[in-house]
């Protein structure tokens, strides 16, 4: 059973109505709610403001309320643990979060009946030059700084050296991150129940500018090459720090890193068409006009 709610809010968009629903329904089964002290005081909601350790260790159930940005920082918050993670859209088209507003008094009571699922979620983990250890679900991303000269990026697999890179960045991403910055680069839409890992380069100056898919379980390793400039560490895209010629980062896989909860609404395909705008090809004939056969039908061969 569900005794503690942890919420995580959006820095902007309008929670309340969302924040109400859960309280109300805490209320009615003694469930502590749980928030961090900027985002609770601000909306004051009745919840208990804690430090995000203390959220992360004491919460059963954690709540995104926002869109993507807020169910990646929810994820990292609570990465190495079994909490599950319930994303709550708000406003736009979320690629994250399960349900939007309305649907959240029918989500709580699935939970409450365990009428769920969860889908794990793989991480990517880094040690950065100042010694601070970071985490992504999305992407870990190399990205030149304006002015100091491109991204130049040797690759090591199992430490053998593979290819070097000459780009504006360059990516290792999750295959939760695979329809994020790497998609737009090029890369292959990855299921998130296939244990990989993806490196790509975005814009790269060279012939070969491939995406990469990696077993989650080799070793993997960026060394900054001497022509490269200065390059910004993004982490899910928030700039974590920097490293220059000389630095190398190794980076690990990390499985079962989250659990997010799905109550089998939709699946991750129909939401990547939907919010990719995946289309078919036009020679395709007999389609919807997406070059896809509408959903629940099946052509009989």
């Amino acid at each position: 059973m569900v005794r503690t709610v942890g919420l995580v809010l959006h820095p902007e968009r309008d929670s309340v109505p969302a924040i109400d629903t859960i309280m109300d329904w805490a209320r009615r089964r003694d469930v502590t709610v749980l928030g961090l002290p900027d985002e609770v005081d601000r909306i004051a909601c009745g919840a208990v403001a804690v430090s995000p350790q203390e959220l992360a260790q004491r919460a059963s159930l954690l709540v995104s309320l926002g869109g993507d940005g807020t169910m990646l920082r929810t994820m990292r918050l609570g990465a190495g643990r079994a909490t599950p993670v319930l994303g709550v859209n708000l406003g736009r088209l979320g690629f994250l979060p399960e349900i939007d507003v309305d649907g959240l008094p029918t989500a709580l009571s699935a939970i409450d009946n365990h009428h769920y699922s969860v889908e794990s979620r793989l991480a990517v983990r880094t040690i950065l030059p100042d010694g601070r250890e970071v985490t992504a679900f999305n992407d870990i991303a190399l990205c030149r700084v304006p002015g100091d000269g491109q991204a130049a990026v040797a690759i090591r697999v199992e430490e053998h050296a593979f290819v070097r890179y000459a780009a504006d960045a360059v990516i290792v991403a999750t295959p939760t991150g695979s329809t994020a910055y790497s998609f737009s680069c090029g890369g292959p839409i990855v299921s998130p129940t296939v244990r990989a890992v993806l490196v790509v380069a975005a814009a790269a100056h060279s012939s070969f500018n491939r995406a990469m898919v990696l077993s989650a379980d080799e070793t993997l390793a960026l060394d900054v090459l001497p022509r490269s400039g200065r390059l910004a560490v993004e982490i899910d895209g928030r700039v974590d720090g920097y490293v220059g010629p000389g630095d190398r980062l190794a980076v690990a896989a990390l499985a079962d890193a989250a659990r997010v909860v799905r109550l089998g609404h939709t699946t991750f395909y129909e939401r990547a068409r939907r919010k990719l705008q995946v289309r078919g090809s036009l020679e395709v004939d007999g389609a919807d006009g997406a070059g896809l056969l509408p959903y629940g039908t099946m052509k009989q061969c």
